[in-house]
């Protein structure tokens, strides 16, 4: 995966993102990249293009052509993300709650894995959105949105009986929304897909992502594309590499000059190749992990069958590896998609756990 896109949302009205829990008065602040499968799936099926689509990611053996991270808040142009949970939080500040932020902006991980200081006074929490955010943009508006209830009543209309209730939502402010990464297998499947998958964003965008879109929730504006490769996008190639030593040549006489009179400092720990996953993961039979390592987070996901053969069927709840997290492996994760249908449904469906992965540095202790 070397090349794909980033899609940006920007919010027409509220959206509903259901947390795990299914709590009505909860909302999510992360659209999970399994969800951003189905809902394109659903689109792809309105173009046609279903058992296309479904044969080239969800029953592919040689893996997904196409990849999803999950989507995450940005302001402005200004991309924020779930940090690597192997340098996140920091160490403790009386100034700033690191620890209190779900989503930081993508420069900060550069700093993070090339071990650099943070600068206290440039940054602030923006508690509602969860978003570490420049101390300047607080000021001219806080976070890129924020969470709300809504307040709604049913009516029985034969006997008028009314049932009030509140549904929690996000609300976005200008200029914010939500982005997602799309990466593609190889060229091929880069000139196969890249329309469609951009196509569908945009049906999506008209019929809305999320719950309640049947009261207007969830729908954005047209998406914008802008072309991306991996993984320099989201994080330039050498970060957390330590700079090379010049070399003097033998016999020189700099070389001569600068014969230490003390001994050397330790070596710095050497450096290991680990994956920080920007979306939910679930292994593949072929992915070597070493479970016995790494820094990572689990999810349970479960559901609702969006299907006219059996509208609102429970789907069987998986365990998956939360964005974040940071795994060790012999090549980068594949992951794979796995059938949660209820027992007896007439058909798959597929809840996708393909690894959108960005190689990071692993620092081995000696």
């Amino acid at each position: 995966m070397t090349s794909g896109f980033i899609a940006r949302f920007r919010p027409a009205g509220p959206w509903r993102i259901g947390p795990d829990s299914g709590a009505r008065d909860r909302v999510d602040r992360i659209y999970r990249s399994d969800s951003l499968y189905s809902a394109v799936a659903g689109a792809m099926a309105l173009m046609g293009s279903l058992d296309a689509w479904l044969e080239a990611t969800a029953a592919n053996p040689a893996g997904s052509a196409v990849r999803f991270s999950s989507c995450y808040p940005y302001r402005g142009d200004e991309l924020l993300v779930v940090p690597p949970r192997s340098v996140w939080p920091p160490l403790a500040s009386p100034k700033v709650r690191w620890k209190g932020a779900r989503f930081v902006p993508l420069p900060l991980i550069e700093d993070l894995v090339k071990e650099k200081p943070l600068n206290e006074d440039r940054w602030m929490l923006d508690g509602p959105s969860e978003c570490l955010i420049a101390f300047d943009a607080h000021l001219s508006g806080a976070g890129p949105f924020r969470p709300a209830l809504r307040s709604r009543a049913s009516v029985d209309r034969l006997t008028g009986n009314t049932l009030p209730h509140a549904t929690a939502c996000l609300e976005f402010a200008p200029d914010c929304g939500l982005w997602a990464a799309v990466g593609f297998a190889d060229e091929q499947a880069k000139s196969r897909w890249s329309e469609p998958v951009r196509a569908a964003f945009r049906i999506l965008a008209d019929s809305g992502f999320g719950g309640e879109r049947s009261s207007g929730w969830g729908h954005s504006d047209q998406p914008e594309f802008t072309e991306a490769q991996w993984p320099d996008a989201i994080l330039p190639s050498g970060a957390g590499t330590r700079p090379a030593q010049p070399e003097v040549p033998a016999g020189s006489e700099t070389a001569e000059a600068e014969v230490p009179a003390e001994p050397l400092p330790p070596a710095p720990p050497a450096l290991e190749t680990a994956y920080w996953l920007l979306s939910l993961f679930s292994p593949s039979p072929d992915d070597a992990i070493d479970w016995q390592r790494g820094n990572y987070a689990q999810v349970s996901r479960g559901g609702s069958v969006e299907s006219p053969v059996r509208w609102g069927a429970r789907k069987k709840q998986v365990r998956m590896l939360a964005e974040g997290s940071v795994v060790l492996a012999a090549g980068p994760p594949r992951g794979a998609a796995r059938d949660v249908a209820p027992d007896g449904f007439p058909h798959p469906v597929f809840r996708s756990g393909f690894a959108f992965a960005i190689p990071i540095p692993w620092r081995v202790a000696s």
